[in-house]
């Protein structure tokens, strides 16, 4: 019999004859699991579009892409960045709650090649038929769910059904963006990030917590799963579909302030104060934490526009819950599955350090009037290139993606916050409702083919 450290392994569940967890894969370590490769991806990727995106703001590239600049980067930031990390996650997980063989192989690298046809297909929409585009990009989504789909069910699997739910309408929110309807998709999609953060992180952080807890010798224990999460779960669903479907709404606003009440005690009680000893522990807090923050923002951004605009609770739940907790978990894995500690060195906590920071100082940059220059941006941006370069020489295999920083919709909404009247405005759509401006507003431009390269 296999000793249990060998990474072959069987894994047994209830009811099922045990497998190997893990062909034996001869070829690339690179494709031998399902975070190698994505994880990878979305560490690139996110320095990558974040600087085209910056270039783009400033006005010194345009991008040869069908839809407007700022849509061009939510998009990527999601069905991107956060794919990537999302089909990591699930390739890992699911021969774990299955006991089924994982997705290895070329088998993974045509699912890695899906998502890379979907971001060229994307980056040079301009010159392909929309149908084309839209096609190429709800692929990767769509074969990512028939095969979680395919594991789930020969595994039995009925717990983790409702995550590709979620899934699903991922796919849908991508569509919808393809169709023209710009903000609701990308809200819907932002909704089901959220939504898998309080369903995934309902489940990892504290039972991470409890384990941390007992090696640090605490006898205090994160409260177990009851109704109180149950209603905090369905409560937060409520309150970013009515956010999805009538931001400006009163009623969706009330919704998200009692969401935020119920998601802020239902991580009181995980004993998240008691980990700041283990920073892979604490930020994986702090990353739920931003949840409830945002949704908190959604509702008062509704009840005092004028003090709290849209756009802080989008950055709360982008560059603070999606960020953080997207790094934790590629750091969790990666040092799992290559049999390193569990603990939190002098750079991985550095690295949440910057993560936090740039989610907290969000606002402030995003109100100063940078006149249609980045410079304000160029730090955070600049600490995730050298993060990742500095991860990538440790260790070739261990990819720890960063999306660490994101210019404000707020600029793209009314202009540049402090700048003189008739500043420069952004023509892309709002996201959530628009802050009020009593200067007037351009008409957005025609949509037309671009090309890669310095402005004219």
């Amino acid at each position: 019999m296999k000793s249990p450290a060998d990474p072959n392994t069987s894994a047994r569940i209830p009811g099922h004859t045990p497998v190997p967890r893990y062909r034996s894969w001869a070829g690339m370590a690179l494709l031998s699991q399902g975070f190698r490769p994505f994880f990878l991806l979305a560490g690139i990727w996110a320095i990558v579009a974040l600087n085209l995106w910056v270039h783009a703001f400033a006005g010194l590239i345009e991008l040869p892409t069908h839809f407007d600049a700022l849509t061009w980067h939510s998009h990527e930031m999601l069905f991107g960045y956060a794919a990537a990390v999302l089909a990591g996650f699930l390739l890992t997980a699911i021969p774990n709650w299955t006991g089924r063989l994982p997705l290895q192989g070329w088998s993974l690298a045509g699912l890695a090649a899906l998502w890379i046809i979907g971001l060229v297909a994307i980056g040079f929409s301009a010159t392909l038929p929309p149908v084309v585009t839209a096609l190429l990009d709800l692929s990767f989504l769509t074969a990512l769910l028939l095969v979680a789909l395919r594991e789930i069910l020969a595994g039995k699997n009925w717990r983790n059904l409702p995550l590709l739910g979620a899934l699903s309408v991922l796919i849908l929110a991508n569509a919808l963006i393809h169709a023209g309807l710009d903000e609701v998709g990308t809200r819907l999609a932002l909704a089901v990030f959220a939504v898998m953060i309080t369903l995934i992180g309902g489940r990892v952080v504290p039972s991470f917590t409890q384990n941390g807890l007992a090696k640090m010798g605490i006898s205090q224990r994160p409260a177990p799963f009851a109704r109180f999460d149950k209603l905090a779960l369905v409560a937060g669903v409520i309150a970013l579909l009515g956010w999805t479907v009538a931001p400006a709404a009163q009623v969706s606003a009330l919704l998200c302030l009692l969401a935020a009440l119920l998601h802020f005690g239902r991580l009181s009680r995980w004993q998240g104060h008691r980990t700041w000893r283990e920073p892979l522990l604490l930020f994986l807090h702090i990353g739920y934490l931003w949840v409830p923050v945002a949704l908190a923002l959604f509702g008062a951004s509704v009840l005092v526009p004028d003090l709290v605009p849209a756009s802080v609770g989008i950055h709360a739940l982008t560059a603070g819950a999606i960020a953080t907790m997207t790094l934790a978990v590629m750091v969790r894995a990666i040092k799992g599955h290559t049999k390193r500690a569990l603990r939190g060195d002098i750079f991985t906590t550095l690295m949440f350090v910057v993560i936090t920071l740039a989610a907290l100082t969000r606002r402030a940059v995003s109100g100063r009037s940078l006149h249609g220059r980045p410079d304000g941006l160029i730090g955070p941006v600049g600490a995730g290139v050298s993060g990742f370069r500095r991860a990538q020489r440790q260790d070739a295999a261990d990819p720890r993606g960063l999306e660490t920083f994101r210019p404000s919709r707020e600029y793209c909404l009314s202009g540049f916050p402090g700048a003189p009247s008739g500043g420069a405005a952004w023509p892309g759509p709002a996201i959530g409702p628009a802050p009020r401006d009593p200067s007037p507003k351009r008409d957005p431009p025609a949509r037309k083919s671009v090309r890669w390269g310095p402005a004219a």
